[in-house]
């Protein structure tokens, strides 16, 4: 499906529809559960790209196979994305794709991908031996959101694979997260095309200028399936999930704040009185919502392991809790909030959070640890339907995509008691990289396929009038 941002810029919904009618349908929400009638709030888009709620609006901008303003095409599969602030007002989007080699049809060097010639090889990370190139990395969009007009957009990484989410730092870069485990020498029936191993963070500036960065894997913050990070800004600690139905919680701390690429300690988490812990809740109950656990960190040897068995060793050798698909995580409130894409008893997600401790990661941490909580489990796929990518918006509330088995697919707000309210929906694909701009006027929100980034405007203080409790 071929999308045009300079002719589908629509408003969704009926905009004559009065916020009164929303405190009605809140109302219902809350004395019926019913909770259908969320949906029910949303409009319908004419075009069949977004419904959104009434009085917001949306533009379409950077999708897939338009020609960017370095000569290359904008790659498909848009997945995880940060916000900054950029230069005279602008907005520096730095977007990831989550694309391998075998994505050919979304490659940004076009048909058999003749524009590699165009680029520096020594800027991509793994060329493919010159026939299969990485083609996961990076975009960089310039966007004023006073005109609310795309200025420029450019590949900025390049090479690497399957680019899903990642995370913004204390420092405005973006820490792009490999999904993704392949290495040299993995397929032994044909001569393998891969020169690089795979299955780590690089670290991408919020560029509003047109360039490539020099990608440098970050190999002490580990080697395994990643998805995202969140950076606590007052110690300059990572944490990192991992994108397994058994994966684990990790905790980067590095040797110089700010400088990953100068090594550090790859930790796990371990429930302090619960070793080896399923929070996942999948069999039996093992975590309650609002019950908070205090925490030990176990360190991890052998971080590069070519096995990709960094799981296995923290959960059976070191005791580390196990997780359920985890997926999105962010700072925000104090905490670190991380989804777990198909947790919880009926799988259809939870989102937990972790308050680090006094002493994080310290030596007096043992006496003060940190502590996580499972922060709601709805167990409704009216409610939420396998949470991925998210945000904290600027008013406090999480902002949070679908990624469900089911369609439509939508954009989830949750208030900070755990209240929910329904943003906007799509029959296209899974949502993902919800991120507002530095000024808080707008969200933007990925369609992963066909590939386009949505531009999301309207009266922010008016959603919460729309949230029911789980």
């Amino acid at each position: 499906m071929k999308l045009n941002r300079r002719s589908f810029f629509s408003r969704s919904g009926a905009v004559a529809m009065a916020f009164a009618g929303l405190r009605h349908v809140a109302q219902a929400g809350t004395d019926t559960r019913n909770y259908q009638q969320l949906d029910a709030a949303l409009g319908s888009d004419f075009f069949r790209v977004i419904d959104l709620l009434p009085g917001f609006q949306y533009e379409l901008l950077s999708e897939v196979g338009e020609r960017m303003s370095d000569g290359l095409m904008v790659p498909g599969l848009h997945d995880g994305m940060g916000a900054f602030k950029g230069p005279d007002g602008t907005t520096v989007l730095v977007r990831n794709h989550e694309l391998g080699p075998e994505h050919g049809q979304y490659s940004p060097y076009g048909p058999r991908n003749h524009g590699l010639r165009k680029v520096d090889l020594s800027q991509v990370y793994d060329t493919g031996k010159g026939r299969v190139p990485g083609l996961g990395g990076t975009t960089n969009l310039v966007y004023d959101t006073s005109r609310r007009k795309l200025l420029r957009h450019f590949l900025s990484l390049a090479g690497t694979y399957r680019n899903c989410a990642g995370g913004i730092t204390p420092w405005d870069t973006w820490i792009t997260c490999e999904e993704a485990v392949e290495k040299p020498g993995d397929d032994e029936k044909v001569p393998s095309d891969i020169e690089q191993a795979h299955g780590y963070n690089f670290e991408v500036p919020a560029w509003s200028d047109i360039r490539l960065t020099t990608p440098v894997p970050l190999k002490a913050m580990g080697r395994f399936r990643h998805e995202a990070v969140a950076v606590d800004p007052r110690t300059g600690i990572v944490y990192q999930t991992e994108d397994r139905f058994d994966g684990l919680f990790y905790r980067f701390i590095p040797s110089t704040p700010g400088q990953l690429h100068r090594g550090g300690r790859l930790q796990a988490l371990r429930l302090r009185d619960l070793p080896r812990c399923d929070t996942r809740n999948w069999l039996e109950r093992r975590v309650s919502v609002g019950a908070r656990m205090p925490v030990e960190w176990v360190d991890l040897e052998n971080v590069s392991s070519p096995d990709d068995d960094l799981r296995y060793q923290g959960f059976f050798e070191k005791g580390a809790a196990r997780f359920a698909r985890g997926e999105g995580c962010w700072w925000g409130r104090d905490a670190v909030y991380l989804c777990c894409t198909n947790g919880g008893a009926k799988r259809k997600g939870q989102i937990l959070r972790y308050i680090p401790g006094p002493e994080e990661g310290r030596p007096g941490e043992a006496a003060n640890p940190g502590h996580l909580e499972l922060f709601i489990e709805p167990n409704d796929g009216n409610l939420v339907d396998n949470c991925d990518n998210g945000c904290i918006a600027p008013w406090g509330d999480m902002i949070v995509c679908e990624d469900g088995g089911a369609v439509p697919h939508h954009i989830i707000g949750i208030t900070p008691d755990g209240k929910i309210y329904k943003l906007g929906r799509t029959t296209l694909s899974e949502l993902a990289g919800p991120c507002f701009s530095p000024d808080g006027s707008t969200l933007f929100v990925n369609i992963q396929v066909p590939g386009v980034t949505v531009a999301i405007t309207g009266p922010w203080d008016q959603l919460r009038k729309l949230a029911v409790p789980v």
